[in-house]
């Protein structure tokens, strides 16, 4: 790389190295590194004049953090994957020969902050009470020619680059590095995947695949990524939805199915929306919608506990509680309560006539399920803060849903509202292959009217519902949405290690 894109300080690391190269000295060796505790363990359990011989010799490794030179020795503080400890490092202890090099000018010259470093030693307590390592032995792992971003303090305020969220998202890793407590919102998100896990397991479940390029995008109302198939010279599409995939499941014959599934969408990105993000479907055979809102209230209120030890999470000044059982009320309802329009017996030309009364732009393009979504998401979903089940939707609204066994013109389907955003989507589905038929030409009808979220026809799922699929009950979890409610986070991006960002810009 030519050196006239670089900062002063990575040319001085650069000149390090080659310093490091004349004294015999890999930077970046290969050896197994002998670690045998970590910063955690060390500070969680020694304790000084009790079990010193316990921590006699321990080996870690990680990241030189800061340093406090006092010449013939150092404190400094390393950080490895469970936190930061302090240790102790003297002239005559890593170099009880005359040569001094290693302290004098590898220790002290050609080590920076943000080096990968290991340290034998043993442990013992400051006078001023703080466990550190006495450093026996010292070995250079990795040379960071890049240096971490810097604290800083300007009119009392401290700030660095890392938290600009422009800089966080497209470094991750030097975010992690310089906070790592956004480590412990990932370590989160993977406990509440494992709880999820557990539940499903425990009950039977099968954990199973389905494909990610698809011909035809189905089980959703959404805007596929296009891509090509070069040996089939076909097009092909981003998975949107696995709905249909796992329901050819259960007419195969599995009766509880379930998939962390990565979709992607090609729509907007805000907050709450990335291109590609993680769902949780599953499908249970013989069970309906109202068994369905039973079992995620218990789903939910476990993976609450199992993630922070509590059912109960903080967004902002809100406190959201996970315990069951929730507030239940239908579409209808909820936007007669927050609008005054009862609009269940209305047309969509009444429909698109309240949309204008409330100031809500109706698209030509869209049908009437299209604009009730709308209202619901402009005037209502805002207002359900604690976990609430919106129940019975409109059949125009839901072209894979059972019809409501007791109300006409309504489905059997519920989408679950925490903090104002739909958490999970789920329903009695439909297993009438000529109704589902019927439904599919429905959304032809809007695709050729111009909306380009309607659904194609799947043919081949079509032909699976002909074979006979049982009564059965589905449900889609927001894995990325539910672990901004569980960690407190107001961005998806957040939660995700890598979000979706524009292309970075190179001279």
């Amino acid at each position: 790389m030519s050196t006239q894109h670089l900062s002063e300080q990575e040319i001085i690391r650069r000149e390090k190295l080659a310093e490091l190269a004349k004294l015999g000295i890999d930077p970046y060796p290969a050896a197994l590194y002998p670690v045998n505790s970590s910063a955690a363990f060390i500070k969680e359990n020694f304790k000084e004049g009790e079990n010193n011989a316990d921590f006699a010799e321990v080996c870690i490794a990680g990241r030189i953090m800061s340093v406090r030179d006092m010449g013939k020795a150092n404190f400094a503080v390393i950080q490895d994957a469970s936190g930061k400890i302090q240790f102790y490092i003297k002239q005559d202890d890593i170099c009880p020969g005359e040569d001094k090099t290693m302290y004098q000018t590898v220790w002290k010259k050609l080590v920076d902050l943000g080096d990968i470093v290991g340290v034998k030693g043993y442990v013992f307590t400051t006078k001023t009470g703080e466990t550190s390592i006495h450093v026996k032995e010292f070995s250079i792992l990795s040379k960071a020619i890049r240096p971490l971003p810097v604290v800083r303090e300007k009119d009392g305020e401290t700030f660095d680059e890392v938290t600009d969220p422009e800089f966080r998202y497209r470094q991750r890793y030097a975010d992690l590095i310089v906070n790592p407590g956004v480590k412990e919102v990932f370590i989160k998100r993977t406990k509440m995947v494992n709880a999820i896990r557990e539940f499903l397991n425990e009950r039977g479940a099968l954990e199973v695949d389905t494909p990610v390029l698809q011909v035809i995008p189905g089980g959703a109302a959404a805007r596929p990524f296009t891509t090509h198939h070069n040996a089939l010279d076909v097009p092909m599409y981003m998975r949107i939805a696995n709905e249909l995939y796992l329901k050819r499941l259960i007419v195969g014959g599995f009766e509880w199915v379930y998939e962390f599934s990565r979709n992607f969408r090609n729509e907007g990105m805000d907050r709450t929306h990335n291109p590609e993000f993680t769902v949780l479907e599953f499908y249970t055979a013989y069970k309906d919608y109202e068994w369905m809102m039973d079992t995620t209230e218990l789903l939910l209120e476990k993976t609450a506990i199992a993630t922070n030890g509590v059912p109960n999470t903080v967004i902002g000044d809100k406190e959201i509680s996970f315990k069951a059982p929730y507030k239940r009320i239908s579409m209808y309802d909820a936007i007669k309560e927050h609008t005054g329009h009862d609009i269940s017996e209305m047309d969509e030309d009444g429909i698109r006539d309240v949309c204008k009364q409330l100031g809500i732009h109706a698209d030509v393009k869209w049908g009437k399920g299209k604009l009730i979504d709308e209202i619901f998401g402009g005037k209502c979903e805002a207002n359900y803060i604690q976990p609430t089940f919106i129940t019975d939707y409109p059949v125009e609204m839901s072209p894979l849903t059972k019809k409501h066994r007791s109300k006409p013109g309504l489905v059997e389907r519920f989408e679950l509202i925490v903090n104002g955003k739909e958490i999970a989507n789920a329903y009695s589905e439909l297993n009438d292959p000529i109704e589902q038929r019927e439904r599919f030409e429905e959304q032809v009808k809007l695709m050729e009217r111009g909306d380009d979220e309607a659904m194609f026809i799947d043919h081949d799922f079509l032909r699976a519902l002909e074979y006979g699929m049982p009564p059965t009950s589905g449900i889609g979890f927001g894995i990325d949405r539910l672990c901004m409610l569980l960690t407190g986070q107001v961005s998806i991006q957040d939660v995700l290690f890598f979000p979706m960002m524009r292309p970075e810009k190179t001279d």
